[in-house]
């Protein structure tokens, strides 16, 4: 009796489980909305990894940039991973680049795609628009995400019918470098969805951490905060900002300092990030307005992009 009762439960977990895999969307077919250094860059991986992508864009000519800054990042790759073998290496781009089509009209694609992608401007009315039209024309099956730093995922979701097959990827810049994506989930992603993007995201080798839809997600959250603190201190004339980067590279280990980071990250990014969290919660000590970081935004000196931000740079 005891063997029975052993079969019948191995049966009946064995099914279950098969039952549950059955569920999840493998995704094969990626539609990327975006052609700017984010979304090129999950392009790449995407298609790297033996997926089929669809790059889309407004424009032919930000389309032909894109996919040339592609290959360029390809090339580099390529280089480090075949260097004993320049044609495999060859082969690498060659193949990966075949794999990405492009289109200026996201419509016309999304209805045989599996997962789209959006990584286009923060804005949420634009993303709200974007979404809306493109569930018309999808598949019921397909998942849609958004790549957004600072909106909540939610708000952009309740845009369209899908909201239980719809949730966050936040990746990282340079896309092909850092490990890292951001899995957020809503209170509406189904666990369905949300298992096919944790499948998704280490199939294109990358290291998944999940998060609720909280303001920031995690790394922002995190990030941001220190970097306004550290810009309220040297604010107060206690440390000087070269001091400060200084300090948190020799004393924390940090490979850029505060001041170092955002310049890189762009200061007009920075801004919109913290108002957007401060319209949210506007007696949050923490995302509070910084004055300087204002100044220079209205200024347009922007960072390292504009040759000048809280440094300058020839």
């Amino acid at each position: 009796m005891a063997f029975v009762t052993r079969q019948l439960v191995r049966s009946v977990s064995s099914s279950s489980t098969a039952s549950a895999s059955a569920k999840k969307i493998i995704v094969k077919h990626v539609t990327v909305i975006g052609g700017g250094l984010m979304g090129a860059g999950i392009a790449q991986v995407a298609a790297a990894t033996g997926h089929t992508v669809v790059l889309v864009d407004q424009t032919e000519d930000i389309l032909a940039k894109s996919k040339k800054g592609i290959e360029e990042s390809l090339r580099k790759v390529a280089k480090k991973k075949f260097a004993e073998n320049p044609k495999a290496g060859d082969e690498f781009v060659e193949k990966t680049l075949s794999s990405i089509s492009t289109s200026t009209d996201p419509a016309s694609v999304v209805h045989s795609t599996d997962l789209v992608v959006e990584a286009i401007v923060e804005n949420l009315k634009v993303k709200n628009e974007l979404f809306k039209r493109l569930d018309k024309f999808a598949s019921e099956h397909t998942i849609f995400v958004s790549n957004t730093s600072s909106l909540q995922i939610t708000n952009i979701a309740n845009a369209t019918m899908r909201q239980d097959r719809f949730a966050g990827l936040h990746f990282f810049n340079p896309v092909p470098m850092m490990k890292l994506v951001e899995v957020i989930k809503t209170p509406m992603t189904s666990q369905k969805t949300y298992e096919s993007l944790i499948d998704f995201t280490k199939a294109l080798g990358k290291h998944p951490v999940s998060c609720k839809d909280t303001p920031g997600f995690i790394v922002n959250r995190l990030l941001v905060p220190y970097l306004m603190e550290a810009v309220r201190l040297y604010e107060r004339g206690d440390a000087s900002k070269e001091d400060i980067d200084t300090s948190m590279k020799l004393g924390a280990g940090y490979p850029m300092g505060p001041f170092e980071l955002l310049d890189y990250v762009g200061l007009d990014t920075v801004k919109f990030i913290l108002d957007g969290w401060y319209e949210v919660d506007p007696k949050n000590p923490l995302f509070q307005p910084i004055p300087s970081l204002k100044k220079l935004v209205a200024e347009n000196k922007l960072g390292k992009k504009t040759g000048e931000g809280y440094y300058k740079y020839k």
